[in-house]
């Protein structure tokens, strides 16, 4: 095994004593009740994005799975916690917040505990919303919040499971922080 020094002498883009951390999110939530086409309905937001008439997701703050489950991976990596810890239902400021609003919430949090973010993957599995043509957009609205980059992929499930069954959608997230130099 090589050891810091040496992988930074091999080229390695992290300066001794700075190796990245790795945290998970996941994050699930069902669909609401509510019919879509109501006056009144609130539209689905997810990966950031409005989605009129679809169902929207049920939660505390506007149930945007993909963004959750960014956040959580993040309060992972930098050893913050969960989103419930930071955003649960003990914190009524967070009700009804959008995704992109705590997305950008974490990414302070996380700079504040000494963390520079590298980037974040993350996947929802759901039937719907249709995804693919909306794919760079809903890329380029979390990495504007988040201030580094963040991929999102999505996957139906063939049908399986409850969101094959239309039931919610449920995303999972990789992020990769390292600590801040010259603090």
């Amino acid at each position: 095994m090589r050891t810091v020094s040496e992988s930074q002498e091999l080229g390695a883009p992290f300066p001794a004593g700075c190796l990245p951390m790795v945290g998970l999110g996941f994050d699930v939530h069902a669909f609401s009740d509510e019919d879509p086409s109501a006056p009144d309905a609130l539209p689905l937001m997810l990966a950031g994005l409005e989605w009129p008439g679809e169902r929207r997701l049920s939660g505390h703050s506007d149930g945007d799975a993909v963004a959750h489950a960014v956040c959580d991976a993040l309060f992972a990596a930098s050893g913050l916690g969960d989103l419930g810890t930071q955003f649960g239902t003990d914190r009524p400021e967070f009700a009804g917040a959008s995704g992109v609003t705590l997305v950008r919430e974490a990414a302070r949090l996380v700079a504040e505990a000494g963390f520079t973010v590298g980037n974040v993957s993350v996947q929802f599995v759901g039937n719907r919303p249709r995804f693919a043509k909306r794919r760079e957009e809903a890329n380029q609205v979390l990495s504007e919040a988040l201030g580094a980059p963040v991929a999102v992929a999505a996957s139906t499930s063939d049908g399986l499971g409850f969101e094959g069954a239309g039931e919610g959608i449920s995303a999972r997230a990789v992020a990769w922080v390292y600590p801040t130099l010259n603090r």
